[in-house]
């Protein structure tokens, strides 16, 4: 069953021990937002899917990011969030990793479930083709002992 929380408030996530950010649920005004980021726009076509995620990612988090604790600069002095300091955090991978994990893919894996388990309009084999090749000829009868 799907479950709505209709308070739509930002949560606090643990990217590291240590390090947690605040932030805002991942909607669907967020992603189509982060979708025509002109960063992402600006990936080229050729680039691989690694590249495109890492853009993808930054962009999300340059919006959702609203807060964060234990992440400092090169003095260890508390900075507050920026775009710059934002794209800095996540070009760590472990932090990357787990931004993936506990924020992007909990809105992906839903998206996952609707694609691969979405009947066929006409029952579970409609629209569906063969591939494989007939056989040219019927298989011999297994010996008996």
């Amino acid at each position: 069953m799907l479950t709505l929380d209709l308070t739509n408030a930002p949560r606090w996530h643990d990217l590291a021990p240590g390090v947690r950010v605040q932030l805002r649920p991942l909607t669907t005004a967020l992603m189509v937002a982060t979708r025509s980021d002109a960063a992402v726009e600006a990936v080229s076509e050729e680039a691989s899917d690694e590249e495109r995620a890492v853009a993808f990612a930054k962009a999300l988090a340059r919006r959702a990011v609203l807060a964060w604790e234990g992440i400092g600069d090169a003095d260890g002095k508390p900075i507050d969030p920026s775009p710059e300091a934002i794209d800095a955090l996540l070009d760590i991978w472990p932090i990357f990793e787990a931004f993936q994990l506990t924020y992007v893919s909990k809105g992906l894996l839903l998206e996952q479930e609707k694609n691969s388990s979405a009947l066929s309009p006409n029952g579970p084999s409609a629209g569906a083709s063969g591939t494989a090749t007939p056989a040219k000829l019927r298989a011999k009868a297994a010996r008996r002992g």
